[in-house]
């Protein structure tokens, strides 16, 4: 069965750091470029980073780089989203999917995602 788990999510407090994890299941991560995309209310799913064989890393979001940093332990099957200096701004729902590549463009991945998880979520408050 495919399957990919978000964890790491929680409340942080503006300028805290946070740690995300996705572990797929069921596939080999390495077979497929594995993303990051956020959903807060209200607002359009826009995606973070992406990291593929191929390709290496993405960031999608231009602010984004230099704060979040997108990795992969292979033997683990899973990807990271480190994000540090975190903002009021950066409050949603994270999800991790998986799709043939990454693109340069947020839509090549949006558009060919194959799977995707249920969510973790992720607050920042103080």
């Amino acid at each position: 069965q495919v399957q990919l788990v978000e964890s790491g999510g929680g409340l942080v407090q503006p300028g805290g750091s946070l740690r995300l994890s996705c572990v797929a299941s069921g596939f080999t991560s390495q077979d497929y470029a594995i993303g990051w995309f956020r959903q807060a209310p209200g607002r359009a799913r826009e995606g973070v980073s992406c990291i593929s064989n191929g390709e290496g890393s993405v960031n999608y979001i231009i602010a984004e780089k230099g704060r979040f940093t997108i990795s992969s332990d292979t033997s683990q099957n899973t990807v990271y989203l480190q994000m540090n200096s975190l903002k009021p701004d950066d409050t949603a729902v994270y999800y991790c999917a998986a799709a043939p590549r990454c693109g340069s463009e947020w839509n090549t991945f949006y558009y060919g995602m194959k799977f995707w998880g249920r969510g973790t979520p992720v607050t920042v408050s103080s």
